[in-house]
C-alpha cells in the first residue's frame, strides 16, 4: 500500500499549506514569515487546528538541509479554568531569522490534527 505521507498544493487554494514570505535579506540575514491560512483562514479550534510549523533550508551544492526552527502552536481553546473554555486559540503564524552566505531552498512544514502533514517550498536567492 502506497502512502502519501507529505501532502502539497498552492497555498492560496489550500487552508493547510504553510505560505513562506521572505521579507528581508539584510547583511547576510534572512527575515522569514511562515503561516498557515493566509488565503484560506485555517479553523485553529479545539477539534481542528494547527499543531506545529517547523522551517528548513537546504543551501545550494550542500548534501544536506538545516533545520532552522520549529514554532508549536500550543493552546487550542484553553484557559486558566482549563481546556475547552474557548477563551485563548493560537494563530499559526511565526517569524524566524537566520544567518547565511548561500541561496538555497526553503522548506516549511506543518502539521494538522485532522488532516496531517503538509509542506510548502520557496527559492532563496542572495
Amino acid at each position: 500500500m502506497s502512502k502519501k505521507w507529505i501532502q502539497t498544493a498552492d497555498w492560496k487554494s489550500e487552508k493547510h499549506i504553510p505560505a513562506i514570505e521572505i521579507s528581508k535579506i539584510e547583511k547576510g540575514r534572512v527575515y522569514v514569515k511562515v503561516s498557515v491560512g493566509k488565503e484560506i483562514p485555517h479553523p485553529n479550534t479545539t477539534a481542528h487546528h494547527i499543531k506545529w510549523v517547523d522551517l528548513f533550508f537546504w543551501p545550494d551544492d550542500e548534501k544536506f538541509p538545516c533545520e532552522i526552527g520549529y514554532v508549536s502552536f500550543d493552546t487550542h481553546g484553553e484557559s486558566a479554568q482549563g481546556p475547552d473554555t474557548g477563551s485563548v486559540h493560537s494563530e499559526p503564524i511565526t517569524k524566524f531569522v537566520f544567518s547565511t552566505k548561500k541561496s538555497g531552498t526553503l522548506m516549511a512544514t506543518a502539521y494538522c490534527n485532522i488532516h496531517g502533514l503538509w509542506k510548502n517550498e520557496e527559492e532563496l536567492k542572495l
